[in-house]
């Protein structure tokens, strides 16, 4: 990894925690419950972008894309998941701490790409599934109360922008990384960048609690 690519890297892991509490209300529609199928879809997209946690685990999801076996069915699985767990939060199931736990998801991806645990696609397609019903869950309070046309927007919104940033993110470590073992300072940077603004995120929310 270049001098050049290793403060791009810090840069942008600067500029992400910086973010933090600009993103803190994790709402693309301001707080208001949208009411439209327009207003669901534009929720849906703007949802994981404004939320820097969420933001920073597809990223890690993407990149480990990039180097494990069956890359888009990673993808694809974080999608489902995430799906589940929003219409979990519509029907009012309770999981408790959900925000620490989608901290603590993008600890752990990143701490697995700074260790260049990238070999196991069974462990990362669990932790997708896993990660992903807590993320979506924290999606879903977005719509509770909403009406099914909304909701289906609004999930329609999260799969496209979701499977964009994570798409995005594998074809850019593709091309930039290259692999685990020709490239691991650059892998590990970025997942030890990861996993830094995962443990800010779950400090600044334990002490918000």
């Amino acid at each position: 990894m270049t001098c050049t690519t290793a403060k791009r890297l810090a840069l942008a892991a600067t500029f992400l925690m910086a973010g933090v509490n600009s993103a803190a209300a994790h709402h693309a529609m301001g707080g208001v419950t949208p009411t439209t199928f327009m207003d669901g879809l534009l929720s849906g997209l703007g949802h994981p972008v404004i939320g820097i946690d969420h933001l920073a685990f597809i990223v890690a999801i993407g990149i480990a894309a990039a180097f494990v076996g069956g890359s888009f069915g990673l993808i694809a699985g974080f999608i489902a998941a995430s799906s589940m767990g929003v219409l979990a939060h519509v029907v009012e199931l309770n999981v408790p701490l959900v925000e620490t736990l989608v901290a603590a998801s993008v600890i752990v991806a990143g701490a697995a790409l700074a260790i260049g645990f990238t070999s196991a696609r069974a462990g990362w397609l669990l932790l997708a599934i896993v990660a992903g019903l807590f993320h979506g869950y924290a999606f879903g309070e977005a719509v509770v109360g909403a009406e099914r046309t909304v909701i289906g927007a609004y999930l329609i919104g999260l799969a496209i922008i979701q499977a964009a940033i994570a798409a995005l993110a594998m074809l850019a470590s593709r091309r930039f990384l290259v692999s685990a073992e020709q490239s691991p300072l650059g892998l590990r940077a970025s997942g030890g960048a990861l996993a830094a603004l995962g443990l800010v995120l779950l400090v600044t929310g334990l002490v918000e609690v």
